[in-house]
């Protein structure tokens, strides 16, 4: 792989790594509720599963998924089962206090990483995304599999970047909610966006997916 290439792919990445979208929304609300820290190492969790869609791209798996339409509906009803769930949650959430204790925090950043991991895997869009993107770079007179892992790692770490830049949105944002009626406020718009998100997934076509 060519420098060149890698020049290329690194600002296209990044713009698909900071587009709005379900997780990066999750992040903005963990931080307002949690602080910057938690919601930026709940992240992993979001890294976790694209490290597996990464892997299944590589591997041709994901033509599976792409050329099974029973497949594709399926997660799909999932990831907006998940999301409209997660909405409904964060709807009826009681605004929390700033002091969290460490038994609580380490709780909820278990329960916050899972959150992000799911809402990632429950995205079938996410892995015909890196099925159609990462091979665009890819050089075919080299062997694939260590192109895959160079563009899996910078995919990765401009990943971390973009969870890191919407967590500190959500902290800065979180000074702005101090009185719990505007973070009760806050908590429903992000509900209904998330909402939404659920109701955009369950609504797209394997034709548009990518």
């Amino acid at each position: 792989m060519s420098l060149e290439t890698l020049l290329f792919f690194i600002p296209a990445c990044f713009a698909l790594n900071m587009a709005p979208g379900p997780n990066n929304l999750l992040s903005v609300a963990n931080a307002t509720r949690h602080g910057f820290w938690v919601a930026s190492i709940a992240g992993a969790g979001r890294l976790l599963a694209f490290i597996g869609m990464i892997a299944i791209s590589a591997t041709g798996l994901a033509a599976v998924l792409q050329a099974s339409l029973a497949g594709f509906y399926v997660i799909k009803l999932i990831g907006a089962a998940y999301l409209f769930y997660l909405a409904f949650q964060l709807w009826r959430a009681k605004p929390q206090g700033q002091e969290i204790n460490n038994t609580h925090a380490t709780a909820s950043l278990f329960t916050l990483a899972r959150q992000e991991f799911l809402v990632a895997a429950g995205n079938p869009k996410a892995i015909l995304i890196f099925t159609a993107f990462l091979p665009q770079f890819i050089d075919i007179a080299e062997p694939a599999t260590p192109q895959f892992f160079t563009l899996g790692t910078v995919f990765l770490f401009l990943e971390w970047l973009a969870i890191a830049a919407y967590a500190c949105l959500g902290s800065h944002l979180r000074k702005w909610f101090v009185e719990p009626r505007s973070k009760q406020i806050f908590n429903r718009i992000c509900a209904s966006l998330l909402g939404a998100a659920g109701l955009g997934l369950l609504l797209a076509r394997r034709s548009t997916a990518v």
